[in-house]
């Protein structure tokens, strides 16, 4: 049996899960998540031990897949109905900088036009402003929300729209993230 299918998942505190058929349930305090499983998994929430406990009805090789996969997402929607999920961004570059407007982020990131995303419903994002912005000094702003795979997705989107280049380390990158640095090109010695 699989180490991660046959763990349950505890329900932490503040955050009702309910089953309905196949439709999964989550409401906490940073939100509420629903989600159908497969019919190949099955799905049983204990009130008295406030656990979650995935099971899967055969051995076949899709059903395991399924039972790992089943009990990853629903431990990630109890988590982020209780805490939520968060990724930060940082704009590196002479002139590019991040400003959000309603549920607009509007990015300048070295492009003819200005780079616009509409924000997705249930996540958050914030601006934060520098008292002081130097010139090495990258735009930071943060997506949050309870559902992992929005936030993540939505970060992954904004990035993509300047990825970092070697040469400068000009474009938008996660909090932390390296990037490996190139040497330009060289002038030839006498000519």
């Amino acid at each position: 049996m699989s180490r991660i299918g046959k763990k349950p998942v505890a329900i932490l505190s503040g955050v009702k899960v309910s089953v309905t058929d196949r439709m999964i349930n989550v409401e906490g305090p940073k939100g509420k998540l629903s989600w159908e499983h497969r019919a190949e998994v099955a799905v049983t929430v204990d009130e008295d031990a406030k656990q979650v406990v995935v099971t899967r009805q055969d051995d076949e090789s899709f059903s395991r897949a399924l039972h790992d996969l089943t009990r990853s997402l629903i431990n990630n929607m109890v988590e982020g109905c209780a805490n939520g999920f968060m990724k930060a961004l940082e704009v590196y570059g002479v002139g590019y900088g991040v400003l959000l407007q309603g549920t607009t982020l509007t990015m300048s990131v070295g492009r003819s036009h200005p780079v616009v995303f509409e924000v997705p419903a249930g996540l958050t994002v914030e601006v934060q402003i520098p008292q002081a912005r130097g010139d090495n000094d990258p735009a930071k702003f943060t997506i949050s929300g309870a559902d992992k795979q929005a936030v993540g997705e939505f970060a992954a989107r904004v990035r993509k729209s300047r990825t970092p280049e070697p040469y400068k380390g000009k474009g938008v990158r996660y909090a932390g993230e390296y990037v490996r640095r190139k040497v330009g090109k060289a002038l030839a010695a006498g000519g």
